[in-house]
This record gives structure tokens, sequence and C-alpha cells, in this order.
């Protein structure tokens, strides 16, 4: 992520983030997004709030140390450009293992990304949360929320 954040296309900086999520470049990420930034993930089982800034953004790839560990990379990757210059749609997922147990998951997802001077201005990130939430062994938790009406996030 060296270069003149610039003269990313939206394309390029997609793929920056999706590699650098799968490769655990964590401290970068913040970096692909400007400083002030609406991502929202629509379909969020508990109605997650939408981080606005570079800093919200650094908690939210901050390493928690709990959970497996993930190998993924991005897989079944297209860019679809649109009418306009800044926005781009991409499809993708995750393909990997859980290291600690050796299954294998697929986890889709679809972007809406807004990309203003090489960063990441706006995002619709679109996940398959409940296969999420399973690889990461989360089920129990989401479901004890959902349960509760938590809607923390």
């Amino acid at each position: 992520m060296a270069e003149d954040p610039e003269h990313r296309s939206p394309r390029d900086v997609f793929l920056a983030l999706v590699n650098g999520v799968a490769d655990g470049h964590w401290e970068e990420l913040p970096e692909l997004y400007a400083e002030h930034t609406d991502v929202i993930h629509p379909f969020h089982p508990l109605r997650a709030p939408a981080l606005r800034t570079r800093e919200e953004l650094r908690t939210h790839f901050a390493p928690t140390g709990t959970g497996p560990t993930l190998i993924r990379r991005p897989a079944n990757i297209t860019v679809h450009e649109t009418a306009d210059p800044e926005v781009i749609v991409a499809e993708f997922e995750y393909q990997g293992t859980v290291a600690e147990t050796g299954e294998e998951f697929a986890l889709p997802g679809i972007f809406v990304l807004r990309v203003r001077d090489g960063r990441i201005v706006s995002s619709r990130d679109y996940f398959d949360h409940l296969t999420a939430a399973r690889i990461r062994g989360g089920l129990d938790t989401l479901f004890a929320a959902l349960h509760s009406g938590d809607e923390s996030g």
C-alpha cells in the first residue's frame, strides 16, 4: 500500500482491501479509507452502527486475539464498473480454512464502494454474517444477542 493513494483506482483500492484482510495487514487497512467515511453493513443481524471515521475503522480492524485463526484468500472476484467513475460494485468471496479445525469455508460478499482521491469515502458491505459467525465460533453469542434484543452491534 506504499503507492500514492490519489492514483489508486476504485478497483485497486478494493483489491488492496480484500487482499489486506486476507493477509492480516490490520494496521494498514484503515489507510484505505478517507478520514471521514461512511461504512455500513446493511445485512448485519445486530444492525451494527456505521463506521464514520478512520479511527473507528482502526478499532474495527484491530485484532481481538480471540477466536480461531482463519486462513483465507479472496476468490471469484468480479468488479463491475458503474456510470459513476468513483463507484464500483465488487462481488467476491473469502475462501479458506479454520486453522484449528481444518474446516473449509466460503464467505460470500458484495461491496458497493465509492472511492475518491484513492480512498474509500463510502462503502456498503453485504456479507453472509451467519457463515462469518459460524466460522469464528460465534453463533451462540449472535443468537443470544438476537434473542435478547440487543442490537448494540
